[in-house]
């Protein structure tokens, strides 16, 4: 039972390893190991030693890390670029106050506010829109099978959100790692470890 474990959604569950001495054979990149293990229906695991399911996933991939880390600036600009997109937004400043973070800050909102405002969809323009595109086509780049045949994407397959681009810049978090619930972008991501 100190083992057991359980999932009520669909989640995914991203660890990095930087190991010290342990490298692929012949590369001489650094490379560091991402470890994933998703479920496709809610799980309760009650005993690891006879669990069997057809819905749990589980596997890894070995990425060079100076794309790791050239990604995750990337997206951290691209979080701070939605935020800003969100501020200038009529239908966002209408309904909340104008900067997300100064809210956050100041005012301590609940959780189920900050957990809306963070949840809505934002009306990219042209450029940003120019961006989340590349990046993503870069994500899709790391985590496809096979890389070289990865295609640059000519459309965004998930709803852009704070939230989703917070996630998708904490999945790349070296030091943490994190966890992604169902939705657009945990569809999206479970489509490129096939």
């Amino acid at each position: 039972e100190r083992r057991a474990a359980s999932a009520s959604d669909k989640e995914i569950n991203i660890q990095w390893y930087i190991p010290s001495v342990a490298k692929p054979s012949n590369d001489t990149e650094t490379k560091v190991l991402l470890l994933y293990a998703y479920n496709t229906d809610p799980v309760k695991i009650s005993n690891i030693k006879i669990f069997s399911s057809m819905s749990v996933f589980s596997g890894h991939l070995w990425i060079p890390l100076a794309r790791i880390i050239s990604l995750r600036e990337k997206l951290s600009d691209l979080k701070e670029q939605v935020e800003i997109l969100m501020q200038d937004s009529k239908s966002f400043s209408t309904s909340v106050p104008t900067s997300f973070l100064e809210q956050s800050e100041t005012l301590k909102i609940s959780p189920s506010n900050k957990a809306k405002m963070s949840d809505v969809k934002v009306d990219l323009d042209e450029k940003a829109e120019e961006i989340v595109k590349r990046c993503l086509s870069e994500v899709k780049a790391l985590l496809s099978v096979v890389p070289a045949l990865s295609s640059p994407l000519t459309e965004i397959p998930f709803d852009v959100t704070l939230q989703s681009i917070a996630n998708l810049e904490d999945m790349f978090d070296l030091a943490n790692g994190c966890i992604i619930t169902e939705g657009s972008l945990f569809n999206w991501i479970i489509s490129l470890l096939h």
